[in-house]
């Protein structure tokens, strides 16, 4: 997975990112956006049109991140 939706979008919810995405990857969920790791093709056009910096990829990641990387994982019945 290269992208990961964190906190900020729970709290924002915005959809910007869906709009600009040029594969249709990013997916609502009940509490916020998910990237789908299969689709995504790594482009970063999400990150630039995120109003709320949610969006990191994975290496940038932090420990207290993960738990959203596991929650994009099960989204998409990845893992």
């Amino acid at each position: 997975m290269a992208y990961v939706i964190l906190q900020p979008c729970m709290e924002e919810k915005s959809g910007d990112c869906v709009e600009v995405c040029p594969v249709d990857c990013i997916e609502e969920g009940p509490d916020q956006f998910y990237i789908d790791p299969e689709i995504c093709i790594d482009c970063g056009a999400c990150v630039t049109a995120c109003p709320v910096d949610a969006i990191v990829e994975e290496y940038e990641m932090t420990p207290a991140d993960e738990p959203f990387l596991e929650k994009a994982e099960k989204f998409f019945g990845v893992k």
